[in-house]
């Protein structure tokens, strides 16, 4: 299943982050990850929330610049090399294309969840699938 992700636009201009994270703490919303990508001017906030439709909501209500995107996430063992197995999936002979990819630590288990941005998310779902491997809900992510 493919997980929600909010993307928010951000002025590289104080107090940005935090009109963001307002908006989401006003809504009881909770973050369970975050990565920023930044150029000069400008950021993009990547997000993984509890409530992400609410989360889309409450942004666009406060008038700020945000987008939806579909990811995936799967839990990677914390071992040598296991980044390595799992990026092999997609880059030997299936040749899919990552646009972007990020990580948390599940406090659970102790072991990493990758979040992925493919080109052809389709495409990695069948890969993965075929090598073994669990894409995990959007509760599974949140821990619910």
């Amino acid at each position: 299943m493919n997980i929600t992700q909010i993307s928010v636009f951000l002025e590289n201009r104080p107090s940005r982050l935090r009109q963001v994270l307002q908006v989401l703490a006003d809504r009881s919303i909770n973050i369970q990850t975050l990565t920023i990508a930044e150029v000069s001017d400008f950021g993009i906030l990547r997000l993984i929330v509890n409530q992400p439709e609410e989360a889309y909501a409450a942004l666009k209500a406060s008038h700020i610049t945000c987008s939806r995107t579909e990811v995936l996430a799967v839990a990677l063992e914390d071992t040598p090399g296991a980044l390595l197995r799992l990026i092999d999936v997609f880059s030997s002979r299936r040749q899919i294309n990552i646009d972007y990819m990020y990580a948390f630590v599940d406090r659970r288990d102790a072991h990493s969840i990758m979040i992925f941005r493919f080109e052809d998310i389709e495409a990695a779902k069948q890969a993965l699938a075929e090598e073994g491997y669990t894409v995990l809900k959007q509760a599974e992510v949140l821990g619910q």
